[in-house]
């Protein structure tokens, strides 16, 4: 039987890189050589850190992932490959998988979508990223001319961002406490402000800061009766916000949206396929390339991933890069 690598969260706070059977693929699945993986910095950092509270190991769990919360446990789910073997119209072709990080794997055909030839392999591991913003943006249904606010400029807030600042007549701000990302918000086309001085007045406030102080302040920012959707997930932190002052006066709103289901709104008109390959045409836009922060080996990841969740407020999304796995 042939060999992979693949990476695992050997207990919290430690990951190491561990040799993986790869077995031939049958009647209706793919072997998948992979050329890059993306990290989801929010998620697999609170992995890392075996933060997954336990009432929500089950909801949780990715695609592929093997092992179990707080660990052992293979996870991660933004992985582009090329398709080694599998079906004739499949063979040859580049993918993108929901699948760990891992050098190569064999999953079945139905779950791996093809990367349309004008997206360069590098920007295609921002599918699932863009997907969960597709999500959002759904959740939100934000109107022509709306007044928008993105609080927290990472790689779930920016894809945001990208995709609301194409609303005809929308006023789009990217807030963030890390001033590096104003050269990212003009890249996407959209305004840029520090928490202290952005707007108010807004019609919708998507939340993805992770923090207290985040979803206080996109509270603050909303005009009477607007809503704040927040993609966020914390994990097990505690999140304390005050709900006296505008709260009830302003008939405000706090939503949830979070990508393992499809918005209610679409829910009975697009599939989790479609979502995906929605995610795909819209990668077109070389724009995404500015999220791309940086690549490394996947025998560098147990330290990149421990960087990452010391909080380095500077990348976006880190990619593994295989090409000298080959």
């Amino acid at each position: 039987m042939r060999e992979a690598r693949a990476f695992w969260v050997a207990e919290p706070g430690r990951g190491e890189i561990r040799p993986e059977p790869l077995r031939e693929p049958g009647p209706g699945e793919v072997l998948v050589r992979a050329l890059r993986s993306g990290i989801s910095r929010g998620t697999e950092t609170l992995v890392f850190g075996g933060r997954v509270p336990a009432d929500q190991h089950r909801a949780m769990r990715a695609p592929f992932q093997e092992g179990d919360f707080p660990g052992p446990v293979k996870y991660g789910y933004l992985s582009v490959g090329v398709v080694e073997e599998g079906p004739a119209d499949l063979r040859g072709r580049r993918v993108f998988c929901l699948h760990p990080h891992q050098t190569a794997y064999v999953v079945p055909a139905e779950a791996v979508t093809p990367i349309p030839p004008y997206v360069p392999t590098e920007r295609a591991v921002l599918a699932g990223t863009v997907e969960t913003a597709i999500n959002a943006v759904w959740d939100a249904a934000p109107l022509i001319g709306d007044r928008i606010t993105v609080v927290g400029g990472g790689m779930v807030g920016c894809c945001i961002a990208k995709l609301v600042g194409r609303i005809p007549g929308a006023r789009v701000t990217l807030v963030d406490t890390e001033p590096s990302r104003e050269h990212v918000a003009d890249a996407l086309g959209v305004g840029f402000a520090a928490p202290e001085d952005a707007r108010g007045g807004c019609d919708v406030v998507f939340h993805a800061s992770a923090t207290s102080a985040g979803l206080q302040r996109s509270l603050e920012l909303l005009a009477p009766e607007g809503t704040v959707l927040d993609v966020s997930w914390y994990g097990d932190r505690p999140v304390t916000v005050p709900l006296g002052g505008a709260f009830h006066s302003g008939r405000l709103t706090i939503r949830s949206s979070q990508v393992g289901m499809i918005a209610p709104s679409r829910r009975n008109r697009r599939t989790y396929a479609d979502r995906l390959r929605l995610a795909m045409e819209l990668l077109e836009d070389w724009a995404f390339d500015t999220l791309l922060t940086g690549a490394s080996t996947l025998d560098e990841l147990p330290a990149v991933l421990a960087r990452l969740a010391d909080g380095d407020a500077t990348t976006l999304c880190h990619s593994i890069d295989y090409q000298e796995e080959q």
